[in-house]
């Protein structure tokens, strides 16, 4: 061990994360995990008091997709962590680096009745985590904080949970060892990558997939697609990663069913950074005939590939810029029609406005009236759901959504997270009217904080995603409709201002003086905004 500073052990892990470079940590404090806050302020740590535990950990996943770092929550024994699972479900869905430290009890076999007692602590997080582990001696605390920092340096992006018993974490413990040299994403092997992109200067009508697994290299894409003639897509959490000005760029829109036409003209279809899940394609299949070639970290994702498919484990960034200089040079003239896709695009931008009537214009105005470096995180909402197919983000990783675990509420205490990273910058929650409801008490946070945060609310008084799919499956509509509050006034009770456009034109205005304010705002946006007395919520 580094020195021999005595203290508590739960006041030295807090002194060891900070020594690993945690700057802010996420919890509620209770009479179980106390000596975990004995060292923040002394570490030099921040600490932000949310409302609720899921809220906590949502805060520490909107923080660490925001700054790049891990995302650390404290948390109590038994319903504590039980409260933040949710969190850690929707982080491992999502590949986001969240630490959860939680006290627990020191044994439950013996003695029953205890304060916050559950069965298995330890077995109730690993449903949801990477790994979850208990940590009996001051060795074992300290070796699983570095175990879980070396692999959010190392591997895919997953939360970890370390619970502390009680009576270890009273115990007085020489200080934390110092922190190791971290170690780095996995680099593909040369001949692979050489491979590869042969196979793809040979190809006619490469389709390139850019998923949001691709954290870097974003230089080289240009220079990738220009060398290859291909045509290129994104998936929701890719988009910002192609100009959406390039001609043979078909969006954010391979979920719609006929992109799977597009795909069958393919040669070779290049996926990045993405598993092409179901939340992704929202069918069995891409709809590709060709060969793949597929570059992940995760070897999970490369595996079960056919023998003509091609999988590269290894960090994506780096593999797209090992291609921009390997490819020869020169722009190659692509096979693609440009006219075909601009009408691809333009047909997809018609469904879209057809199915779900207000979102596409209401979509453009928000737009239009946000910066260019504007973060947005979006819930569980029609409006979202219709905005990821049609907003084409000007940067990377600007705008992020709960998907795969799906969870309402997210978006209100992610985006508080990721204000927090981001000090200065605007940042965005877009959220319905049914899902606020879920975490709405963070507002207080927020508003504690004094973050000039944006809340967007989509308000049409019911669960409109349900109602569709009920009408679709021939199910008269039922526990659909709900009796909202006045969020204006609600929003005003929390200390927080609140708007309300009448019209699409007073939208931009609204954003502006809410990105200037001093305090969260709520601006609520309705049906009736758009004209068309239909739209999305929850």
């Amino acid at each position: 061990m580094a020195g021999q500073g005595m203290r508590p052990l739960g006041a030295q892990i807090s002194h060891m994360l900070k020594a690993r470079g945690v700057d802010v940590i996420f919890g509620i404090p209770g009479v179980h995990n106390q000596e975990m806050y004995r060292g923040i302020e002394e570490a030099g740590i921040t600490h932000v008091l949310a409302r609720h535990e899921q809220g906590a950990g949502f805060m520490a996943d909107g923080y660490a997709r925001a700054s790049g770092k891990p995302g650390v929550c404290y948390l109590i024994t038994g319903p504590g962590f039980v409260n933040a699972m949710t969190a850690l479900g929707q982080a491992y869905s999502d590949s986001v680096s969240v630490l959860a430290v939680a006290s627990c009890l020191d044994e439950v076999a013996a003695r029953k009745g205890q304060l916050h007692q559950m069965r298995n602590q330890e077995e109730a997080g690993r449903t949801v985590c990477d790994w979850s582990a208990t940590a009996h001696t001051t060795r074992a605390a300290y070796a699983l904080v570095d175990r879980a920092m070396g692999e959010f340096a190392t591997a895919r992006p997953r939360p970890k949970a370390i619970h502390v018993p009680i009576a270890q974490l009273e115990a007085r413990a020489v200080d934390a060892p110092a922190a190791p040299v971290l170690g780095q994403l996995p680099q593909a092997p040369a001949a692979s990558v050489e491979a590869a992109a042969q196979a793809i200067a040979a190809a006619d009508k490469p389709l390139f997939i850019f998923g949001g697994g691709v954290r870097s290299g974003f230089d080289a894409i240009r220079a990738v697609l220009d060398k290859t003639g291909a045509a290129s897509a994104v998936t929701f959490a890719g988009r910002g990663m192609v100009d959406s000005a390039d001609p043979l760029f078909l969006g954010s829109a391979i979920s719609r069913p006929d992109f799977a036409d597009v795909a069958a003209e393919a040669d070779v279809v290049v996926a990045l950074g993405t598993e092409l899940a179901e939340v992704d394609i929202w069918r069995d299949a891409l709809g590709h005939t060709c060969p793949m070639i597929r570059v992940d970290i995760d070897p999970a994702v490369t595996a079960g590939l056919g023998p003509e498919d091609h999988g590269i484990v290894g960090d994506a960034g780096a593999v797209l810029q090992r291609w921009a200089a390997a490819l020869p040079q020169g722009a190659k003239p692509s096979r693609w029609s440009a006219d075909m896709i601009a009408k691809r695009r333009a047909t997809w931008r018609a469904e879209l406005a057809a199915e779900r009537p207000g979102i596409v214009p209401l979509s453009d105005a928000l737009r239009a009236g946000m910066p260019d470096d504007a973060m947005i995180y979006s819930d569980m909402c029609q409006l979202a759901y219709g905005a990821k197919e049609v907003w084409d983000m000007p940067r990377p990783h600007h705008w992020h959504h709960p998907s795969g675990f799906g969870t309402l509420g997210y978006a209100l205490p992610a985006a508080i997270g990721g204000a927090v990273a981001r000090q200065g910058q605007p940042t965005v929650c877009l959220i319905g009217d049914y899902g606020l409801q879920y975490t709405i008490a963070e507002l207080g946070t927020a508003v504690e904080l004094g973050l000039p945060l944006v809340i967007l609310l989509w308000d049409n008084g019911k669960l409109g995603e349900i109602e569709d799919s009920m009408v679709r499956a021939q199910i008269a509509p039922n526990a659909v409709i709900q009796r909202n509050p006045d969020f204006l006034k609600l929003a005003e009770a929390y200390g927080a201002y609140a708007t309300q456009p009448a019209t699409l034109n007073d939208i931009a205005p609204a954003l502006q003086a809410a990105f200037a304010a001093d305090r969260p705002t709520v601006i609520r946006l309705t049906p009736e905004c758009v004209g068309s007395g239909t739209g999305g919520a929850d």
